[in-house]
């Protein structure tokens, strides 16, 4: 019976803490990267987190290595914040 409570609390534990943790991704796909000026530009769904719709724009991006693993077409997953005044991307993963 103990087994059980414990394993039952695992589960929720870590269901709950995954939705948490994936609940500022925002899907994606690339339209453009602009290497040297540190931008990508993505058509996106709504970004909550920002009160956001979905739309297409350009943003800036915390680590300009992000743009080495995408390219146009890509579909993403990101997380984006404003940072010093500028919606910035602040991760990036490719949807494989």
């Amino acid at each position: 019976m103990f087994r059980t409570l414990i394993s039952v609390a695992l589960a929720v534990f870590f269901t709950v803490g995954t939705a948490w943790a994936d609940g500022d991704m925002v899907k994606g796909e690339v339209v453009k990267i602009d290497k040297s000026a540190g931008k990508i530009t993505l058509k996106h769904g709504p970004i909550k987190k920002l009160d956001m719709d979905s739309m297409t724009m350009v943003f800036r991006v915390a680590d300009p290595a992000m743009l080495d693993k995408v390219k146009a077409g890509d579909r993403v997953t990101f997380e984006a914040d404003r940072v010093n005044g500028a919606i910035t991307v602040t991760t990036l993963d490719k949807i494989k």
